[in-house]
């Protein structure tokens, strides 16, 4: 049997069977099939290889493939941070469970995928963005400036108080990639432009004015007929969706506040410690104010090329470093900086660490009004100035001992929440059903909920990641407390689920009244939109005045209304803005709801605004506002075709 098994497997066929079983071991190797990959993504991006962009992404090819996941935590904080600004900015009418939307939490995963596409088409094109560049957009953000000003201490003080603290190099890196993003995209929305034409269309239009008459319609008296038992049955079957009771849960939770934990008393040797180790933090550096001519040199320029531009260098020098030279003249005649050129060279207030080494190493060299021998670097030759010279400042210790106290507290309050967290989690995993041991054991009060929906409730019901945490199928099913959650600095609940109603259609009896009053609603309004219907039959035979006088109806009017006359309502004057011109001489008749009742018009004639009364400012106005327009949809046009170019996996389930 043994020799019969061994002949079975040494012949031809035996090989290829061998074979196949041995490539997927050499493209995969044995963890392949040991381990197993749990997927987190929420949207996946993947290109082909450059060398080939027709490659099919499909095995064994999408290993030339380059992905891109954006993963669940990064969605969540982006999710997080757009709901935050949405929150202060709307306030009391900020709507949580619209929020919540899968609608809208795709289009925030939209903005992701968008910065994902326009990062991949960047590297493509080999976009890159110059140090004046990154340098000029950092001077411009109002956040660092001070007065209509670049202020660098105040530019270091805001980088080192982020969490964590950013230092200039990073931080310019940051900006310089979102510049290289925007590059095209930027470029294509700047270069939208609108005719006159267009501008003289607009200006119509806006100017517009119509002259109408309307009817607005009373409601009609509300409804009392008697509702048949067939009817409520009826309409229930009908609207069972609107009758339905959602989904809740109430928690029993643990707080731990950081705030109210004892503060500890100040050191003087931890404090002067601290000082120490913060020096940075209290000490302003070196600056000088410095202006350059540049004598550009490009990186596959010949030697030729590279002696003429040191000679020029060198004759520049010369000249700017000549009794009575005008360096500001030389640098606008002469200079390769396009950043600074207009500006005499000026390049503003720099530290040495914002300058590439060479640049910055003889520029901090220089004593104050001084010019420089030609400096090379990578971008070419620069005859560098220096002007002014601010030396470094250290703020004294006492100066900053409350600054350090608040720390010294905080930091000593942190260790101390930390440490009173980590041993609560300890006793929860002692018994994970209930809390009310670990809190016991630490000296803390179990506290509820009232039941709230996934709309959120009182209380810590109203933060979003307690409402994630409390309707998830883990809290749900096993009844077991939560790892710590964060609701505030220094601040966390650990939460449990002690009571849960899914969601459930109300039986009839307990919304018999309730389906009473949407049938009589109904008839309300079909009896509403009758007499409207019936208005507008006799307006269109005889005339809306007549009809009107007719009805016993007052009719209001008005020649020359605008768009931006809240008369008879803001509302309506958007329907009448929004109808056809009257054709053939006769008046256009219509209908529209407002709110719950209706009205019936009449637009007699429309005239178009008058240009001789747009100002030039309006028109520039004007002109900007649709040049901006179009360029945005140009942009996000743009957009859209990049994405076209890419395969976008998105996990629906997992948003």
């Amino acid at each position: 049997m043994l020799q019969a098994l061994r002949d079975k497997t040494t012949g031809w066929i035996a090989g290829i069977i061998l074979t196949i079983v041995t490539v997927p071991f050499a493209f995969f190797g044995m963890e392949s099939y040991m381990q197993q990959s749990v997927e987190t993504y929420v949207a996946r991006i993947a290109q082909p290889p450059t060398w080939w962009s027709s490659a099919p992404n499909m095995w064994p090819f999408t290993y030339l493939w380059t992905r891109a996941d954006i993963e669940s935590d990064a969605f969540r904080q982006r999710l997080d941070l757009v709901r935050e600004n949405m929150r202060q900015r709307q306030g009391d009418n900020f709507d949580a469970k619209q929020f919540e939307s899968k609608d809208n939490k795709r289009r925030i995963l939209d903005g992701l995928i968008d910065d994902q596409v326009l990062l991949f088409a960047a590297e493509h094109d080999n976009l890159a963005i110059s140090d004046d560049e990154v340098r000029k957009a950092i001077q411009s953000m109002p956040d660092f400036q001070v007065d209509g000003a670049f202020n660098a201490d105040r530019y270091q003080l805001i980088l080192a108080s982020q969490n964590p603290p950013l230092t200039p190099r990073a931080f310019q890196d940051k900006i310089r990639e979102g510049l290289k993003n925007d590059l095209i995209p930027a470029g294509i929305a700047d270069s939208a432009f609108v005719t006159n034409a267009e501008v003289d269309r607009l200006a119509r239009l806006l100017g517009e004015t119509r002259d109408v008459n309307w009817v607005m319609l009373p409601l009609p008296p509300a409804d009392t007929a008697p509702v048949t038992d067939a009817q409520i049955s009826q309409w229930y079957d009908a609207h069972r969706g609107d009758f339905r009771k959602p989904e809740s849960v109430r928690l029993e939770y643990v707080e731990v506040d950081g705030s109210t934990l004892p503060k500890p008393a100040s050191d003087e040797a931890a404090l002067r410690a601290l000082y120490q180790q913060n020096i940075s933090k209290y000490s302003s550096p070196e600056q000088r104010e410095v202006s350059h001519i540049l004598v550009a040199v490009a990186a596959n320029a010949s030697e030729a090329d590279k002696k003429a531009a040191e000679a020029k260098a060198n004759r520049l020098s010369a000249e700017a470093r000549a009794p009575g030279a005008d360096f500001a003249a030389l640098a606008r005649a002469n200079s390769d900086d396009t950043g600074s050129k207009g500006k005499g060279g000026d390049l503003g207030w720099i530290r040495k660490e914002d300058m590439v080494p060479a640049f910055g190493n003889a520029a901090f060299s220089m004593q104050s009004g001084q010019i420089s021998a030609p400096v090379h670097s990578e971008f070419g030759w620069h005859i560098i100035k220096v002007s002014q010279i601010r030396p470094s400042v250290q703020r004294p210790f006492e100066e900053v001992r409350a600054d350090l106290e608040r720390e010294l507290s905080q930091g000593s309050q942190e260790r101390e929440f930390n440490d009173l967290i980590g041993k609560l989690v300890d006793e929860v995993l002692k018994s994970p059903t209930s809390l009310e041991p670990a809190a016991k054991a630490m000296g803390l009060t179990v506290q509820t909920t009232p039941a709230f929906t996934r709309a959120g409730g009182p209380g810590i019901a109203s933060d979003q990641k307690v409402l994630r945490a409390a309707f998830s199928d883990t809290l749900i099913q096993d009844g077991t407390a939560s790892d710590p959650i964060e609701i505030g600095p220094n601040k966390s609940v650990l939460i449990r689920v002690f009571d849960h109603e899914p969601e459930r259609a109300l039986p009839l009896e307990q919304v018999r009244d309730a389906v009473i009053a949407a049938i009589r609603a109904d008839r309300q309004r079909k009896a509403a939109a009758a007499a409207a219907d019936a208005l507008l039959r006799s307006a269109e035979a005889k005339g809306l005045a007549d009809a009107a006088n007719e009805a016993k109806l007052a009719m209001g009017g008005l020649d020359g209304l605008q768009r931006s006359m809240p008369i008879p309502s803001q509302e309506a004057v958007a329907v009448l803005f929004n109808q056809p011109r009257p054709a053939n001489n006769q008046p256009r008749l219509g209908k529209a709801l407002l709110g719950n009742a209706y009205m019936v018009f009449a637009i007699r004639a429309v005239h178009d605004g008058d240009l001789a009364q747009v100002s030039a400012q309006d028109r520039r106005t004007l002109r900007e506002q649709m040049s901006a327009a179009d360029g945005q949809r140009a942009r996000e046009a743009y957009i859209r075709a990049l994405r076209a170019r890419y395969q976008i996996k998105v996990a629906e389930d997992r948003l």
